[in-house]
């Protein structure tokens, strides 16, 4: 793709995007940036399309589809854009079902049946399902964000396919609309009373075909469970066939599906796990099928790759300290369910009596408790993205993704893919479903690489041949594709190919909908269809204001996003909070990534990184942080946005209300003395509408209010005073709580005292103003003012921390900023020893209070209850469990941790007035319903400044920080008379 074919195609579709806008209520996006975002999936492939659509109703599907005949243009639908083998991409109208189009329709649950919209996601799917004690039992591992369209038009299945079988052993019924955009329903009865004879002839033609290959059918078809390559013939030979099922799997090339109706089953009462552990790949081979021979209902690998790899992501450091023993080659997770809990137990005793039988005794690590079940999963779920955290150019490429094999031939089978990597020289990282000898395999390849992609050709050819010797499946679980459909052909044959082609001629003789896939399909190895066609570089910027080295640069740093689309889920963890709210692929961190990528490669023009549309790319990015710990891949797109805003500002310039943010700490001693003056915007309206119509600031949101500072009051400390025992703590005041709520600052000098601490006040060695981290430069792209900030704070610090002193501070985006980027800004080997050095309160208090090396006297609280919202950064950082932990040392406080992403407000974002809206809508989808719902006498605390400011603003709530909570504890402290209602009882 490059910006001459973007401009010619978007010349040429001018007409069907002005026909299209006319004709739907849904949007119709024809712009390069948009097209970009939907040119790949989490393949190797990237196709731009025509243009997008994003339908709200099945009439604007059946317009989309007539209109776009009319010009020529081929359909493809689209859910997730998850698929590993470039099912949803193409030169094509993108119909995105996921936006709008995702509607829960008919539902009963006695019948345990429920109708739904193809763009539905399966885990809301099942959130809406829980209530009845129902769920829908194909469980992918992409649950948080694929579609049951998607999973229809692959044919999924999941960790429990064991027990409940694929997308098509629970698919009810269908509608869908035939290329012209017709209706029809296929069913258990057939076909729908209200569909065309049109309908009945061509389902009585399949009928007849499936008949005629009968014996072909029964005789070449896989005897495998997971077997989704091709069309599903076999499943109209039963007497009384089930004829939706033909469409299950057809990965939208006969058909666009506009409701599926699903079989539902009993969500079991009790589900306990055992972590098996085997010292070689090939034991846990071997071992599977006498597993699965317990009854299990999943049976899941992970390999050596995500046991190292996953040691270094943050997210996944605890769970795989909490279900490994020793230093084991890989894991087989092992789930039993149902309804009797000490029948479970007693199933587990089975399972290490069979592991003990085959010589691994005490290799079994038993996972009861459904919180910790939990986290194993999500390991598990993520292991494909842990895998692909590899950093440069070789990854781990799906094209023989999912072979499947019987359970027999397991352990031949993966050897004889290992040696086939290891011919090819490479090596290959495998995990996923043991079960159904499913196995994920992917070999370690240089897409970018002409060398790379001839051996991926050699090895799909020679895997194909060793599948078929194993009499197993090319395609297991994830489709045809353009991975895949070449291989259709020589694991079927000539006479079933030419049959898939009469079915796809049959539903779409003009090769409509999704061509190239499944049957005459693109070629799975021509370079014109990959992410990094020949000739593919990020040559843009030129230079970069941060240090990227880490990646290879900042173009490795964008590429790490696979497009696994993580990002997209809408519950749990934090990442993306502005796609939560929109559910715009603008607005999550893939379609800036995808965005990011294609304007520093050139295939967006040579200005497109500087451009205002990449500024509006990433303007709802809030730097959250979230990214950096919840996607798999360690994508940072906060850092990616200072790195863009450096090179934006610096040629565009800084508007005045970024100034204003950016300076904040150069000009805040100023303006405290000023106090009186600076406060009168939020008491005379006038002011504030001022205020927003010149500078930007919302007229609706209050502003933070100047006081007094802090004061550095008494003696000035030097490094000489450290004494080196561990008590030495030097408090960093930052700028939001030393102006605006130095009672933070205040209370933590009473706390640490109490704690029996040492506090250090250090100021720069100029003696001038407080030190700074830099973050509000950092936040408009300022690097070099951000530099010389933190090199002034270095310093001023480095003395204190070589003597043995630890840094502690309260605000978490300030705090954490000497963990994060001040490894980006100053040479790493100085920054370390102080980013060691470093931790927020709660992070110092919880560590010393488990090592008994400190406590603090406090009073019983009696059942008082404490609501804890996370500071975005402190989720990041994996701080959370220490404030859970601090705030639980304070006697008989109940503590309710809140389920929240980003508050919203997010530094400056909440206060401007083009963005206001977005941040109360953040706000409003978790955070700020559970504070309305909290009781009246109950604590609402938060770490972050900005947190506090949104629950104020959007709850009328006053929150308060962890130390003040700990500070109206002490024992120390008077009781008073009446408490405040963010305050603290002192009675026993």
């Amino acid at each position: 793709m490059n910006q001459a074919s973007l401009s010619k195609t978007h010349a040429r579709n001018l007409g069907l995007e002005r026909r299209l806008a006319r004709a739907l209520e849904g949007e119709v996006r024809f712009d390069a940036f948009t097209r970009g975002r939907y040119a790949t999936d989490a393949s190797i492939y990237q196709i731009v399309p025509q243009g997008v659509v994003f339908p709200k109703h099945e009439a604007d599907i059946a317009a989309s589809l007539q209109i776009a005949a009319q010009h020529g243009v081929p359909v493809i639908a689209r859910g997730g854009g998850t698929s590993q083998n470039g099912q949803p991409i193409g030169d094509a109208l993108i119909l995105d079902m996921s936006r709008h189009f995702n509607a829960i329709r008919d539902y009963d649950p006695a019948a345990k049946t429920i109708s739904v919209a193809p763009g539905l996601v399966l885990e809301q799917l099942n959130a809406h399902l829980k209530k009845d004690g129902l769920f829908f039992p194909v469980e992918p591992s992409t649950a948080s964000r694929c579609t049951i369209g998607g999973m229809a038009g692959n044919n999924s299945s999941g960790a429990r396919s064991l027990r409940y079988g694929k997308m098509v052993d629970n698919v009810v019924a269908m509608r869908a609309l035939f290329p012209d955009g017709e209706a029809f329903a296929l069913g258990e009865a057939g076909v729908g009373d209200n569909s065309s004879v049109r309908a009945r002839d061509l389902m009585t033609r399949m009928l007849a075909l499936a008949n005629g290959h009968r014996d072909a059918i029964e005789a070449i078809f896989p005897k495998v469970q997971r077997r989704v390559g091709g069309y599903n013939l076999d499943e109209l030979l039963p007497a009384r066939p089930n004829l939706s099922h033909l469409l299950v799997g057809s990965e939208g090339t006969l058909a666009i599906t506009t409701e599926a109706t699903l079989k539902l089953s009993p969500l079991p009462t009790h589900r306990v796990m055992g972590v098996c552990h085997f010292p070689s790949f090939r034991t846990a081979m071997e071992t599977t099928r006498h597993i699965v021979a317990l009854g299990p209902v999943a049976v899941e690998l992970v390999d050596n790759n995500v046991l190292v790899l996953g040691a270094d992501i943050p997210l996944f450091v605890r769970t795989l300290a909490d279900i490994t023993r020793g230093q084991p080659n890989c894991l087989l997770l092992v789930e039993f369910a149902g309804d009797d809990l000490a029948e479970l137990k007693r199933e587990l005793r089975r399972l290490d009596q069979c592991m003990a039988d085959h010589g691994f005794a005490d290799a079994v690590v038993e996972v009861v408790e459904p919180a910790r079940q939990k986290p194993v999963w999500e390991v598990r779920e993520a292991c494909l993205n842990i895998m692909m955290s590899m950093k440069g150019d070789g990854k781990p490429v799906s094209f023989i993704e999912d072979c499947a094999v019987p359970l027999d031939h397991l352990a031949d089978y993966t050897d004889a893919i290992t040696a086939l990597f290891a011919r090819h020289g490479t090596r290959g990282t495998w995990y996923a479903h043991a079960s159904v000898g499913c196995l994920h395999v992917r070999p370690i390849l240089n897409m970018k690489d002409e060398a790379g992609v001839k051996a991926m050709r050699g090895i799909a050819e020679e895997a194909c041949e060793l599948v078929r010797r194993f009499k197993g499946s090319y395609s297991g679980e994830h489709g045809d594709g353009i991975s895949r459909s070449e291989f259709v052909e020589p694991m079927f044959g000539g006479p079933l190919t030419r049959a898939f082609e009469a079915v796809k001629d049959g539903f779409d003789p003009d090769n409509r909908l999704n061509p190239g896939k499944i049957v005459r399909p693109l070629r799975m190895d021509d370079r014109a269809l990959m992410r990094f066609p020949p000739g593919y570089a990020t040559p843009i910027p030129a230079s970069t204001a941060l240090d990227w080295s880490d990646w290879g640069g900042f173009g490795g740093a964008v590429e790490m996003c696979n497009n696994n689309g993580t990002c997209r889920k809408l519950s749990g963890g934090t990442m993306c909070p502005s796609y939560r709210a929109t559910r715009d692929e603008t607005h999550v961190t893939r379609g800036r990534a995808n965005t990011l990528r294609l304007a520093i490669s050139g295939q967006l023009g040579p200005d497109a990184f500087t451009s205002p549309e990449m500024k509006q790319t990433l303007d709802l990015c809030v730097s959250c942080k979230g990214c950096k710990r919840d996607c798999p891949t360690g994508v940072d797109m906060a850092r990616m946005k200072i790195e863009f805003l450096s090179h934006y500002h610096g040629k565009h310039g800084l508007p005045l209300k970024e100034r204003l943010i950016a300076w904040l700490p150069r000009y805040a001693p100023w303006a405290a003395r000023l106090a009186p003056l600076m406060n009168l915007r939020d008491r005379v309206p006038l002011l504030a509408r001022l205020s927003e119509r010149w500078l930007g600031f919302s007229a609706r949101r209050s502003l933070p209010l100047w006081r007094k500072p802090w004061l550095q009051t008494g003696k000035v400390a030097v490094a000489a005073d450290v004494q080196g025992d561990g008590r030495d703590i030097v408090l960093f005041g930052d700028t939001f709580n030393r102006y605006f709520e130095r009672e933070n600052l205040e209370a933590t000098e009473r706390v640490l005292a109490a704690g029996g601490y040492r506090v250090h006040k250090v100021q720069a060695q100029d003696g001038g103003r407080p030190l700074c981290c830099g973050r509000t430069f950092l936040s408009a792209g300022l690097v070099d003012e951000a530099r010389a900030e933190a090199r002034r704070t270095l310093d001023a610090l480095a003395p204190f921390v070589a003597r043995g002193a630890r840094i502690v501070g309260l605000e978490p985006s300030c705090l954490l900023t000497f963990r994060d980027e001040f490894s980006a800004i100053l040479p790493k080997d100085e920054v370390e020893p102080m980013a060691k050095a470093a931790f927020l309160l709660e992070e110092l208090l919880a560590a010393d209070l488990k090592a008994g090396t400190t406590s603090l006297p406090m009073r019983d609280q009696g059942g008082r209850v404490a609501h804890l919202h996370g500071h975005c950064h402190q989720k990041a950082f994996a701080a959370m469990g220490a404030v859970e932990a601090t705030l639980r040392a304070i006697p008989g406080l109940d503590v309710r941790p809140i389920e929240s992403s980003c508050c919203g407000m997010s530094g400056a974002f909440g206060y401007g007035a083009a963005t206001i809206d977005m941040s109360f809508a953040m706000a409003e989808l978790s955070l700020l319903p559970a504070v309305r719902q909290a009781g009246a006498g109950d604590l609402i605390v938060a770490d972050g400044t900005s947190c506090r400011h949104q629950i104020h603003d959007g709850a009328a709530r006053q929150a308060v920080h962890v130390v003040r909570v700990l500070d109206m504890a002490l024992e120390s402290q008077p009781v008073p008379a009446s408490a405040a209602p963010s305050g603290l009882s002192r009675s026993n």
